[in-house]
């Protein structure tokens, strides 16, 4: 038994020293194809601390804390386009989960009978959450001109995708005997949905509707670099400008706002989860 388990050992680092050598092999691989230097890295490396050094100093060379009004000297300006920011993603938010909130149950296997039906859903929303939002963004902008419109429109079709596939899977994971019992009592479709689905996985649907919506308001401070409204519009212009110190005040406005966002939502969806596993 001693050999046996020793023999047993040994294959098993094997197996693992085999893995890990061709997990080296495909990253060298991969890294050859995409071109990825480490030399260049290394070499530009200093180019990087210069910038990160520039964007904390004032125009006088002063570091940005010791005149913070001077830093943040356009921060009515600034504030008005974070709130923009914010609302491109609320809306967009509610928009793409009201539009998932539909497809979800049409895609669902289990309550949706018809197999086309379910698999022209799926596509549809496999292509809605494939294409990145940048290129909805710049075939909007094309379409509507400048501002927060086509950040909006991206945004709610690109969640559209995500929170589909999401609340098809969660339906598709009930339990089917409310289903069975209001199907028996000679409940339609939409009144197995209201009925019958909707209270098993409300908490969850509410649940992922935040953790998009935090996603979203961090894509939303993106799409402005193709000209789709928001804050993300001016950090690309103050970035070609070469206006260092307003770099580092519109980044660090953005990250506190993320990360407030980020704490409430979580916060919320956590009281969400605890009770739906209570009741």
């Amino acid at each position: 038994m001693h050999q046996a388990y020793r023999q047993a050992g040994v294959e098993k680092r094997r197996v693992v020293w085999v893995g890990l050598l061709a997990l080296a092999l495909c990253v060298a691989v991969s890294s050859g194809v995409a071109e990825i230097s480490p030399a260049k890295l290394w070499d530009h490396l200093d180019a990087f601390g210069s910038y990160i050094f520039r964007i904390l100093h004032l125009e006088s060379g002063q570091w940005v804390l010791a005149d913070p009004v001077e830093w943040f000297w356009g921060w009515k300006k600034w504030h008005k386009l974070m709130a923009e920011t914010l609302l491109m993603a609320y809306v967009g938010t509610v928009a793409g989960a009201l539009i998932a909130l539909a497809s979800g149950f049409v895609a669902s296997k289990n309550i949706t009978r018809q197999a086309g039906l379910v698999f022209l859903t799926r596509r549809c929303l496999e292509f809605a959450r494939t294409v990145p939002e940048l290129v909805f963004a710049l075939i909007f902008v094309l379409a509507f001109s400048l501002g927060p419109l086509p950040g909006l429109l991206a945004l709610a079709i690109h969640t559209a995708g995500a929170l589909g596939k999401l609340f098809a899977e969660v339906v598709e994971n009930i339990d089917m005997k409310p289903v069975d019992g209001v199907v028996s009592s000679g409940g339609s479709w939409l009144h197995v949905v209201r009925f019958a689905v909707l209270p098993q996985v409300a908490s969850n649907f509410a649940s992922y509707t935040l953790l998009r919506f935090e996603i979203n308001v961090r894509s939303a401070a993106v799409l402005g670099f193709v000209g789709a409204g928001g804050i993300g519009q001016t950090l690309l212009e103050v970035i070609r400008k070469f206006y260092y110190a307003d770099i580092s005040a519109i980044l660090l406005l953005i990250i506190l706002t993320v990360m407030a966002i980020d704490g409430l939502t979580a916060y919320v969806r956590h009281h969400l989860i605890d009770g739906a596993s209570r009741t």
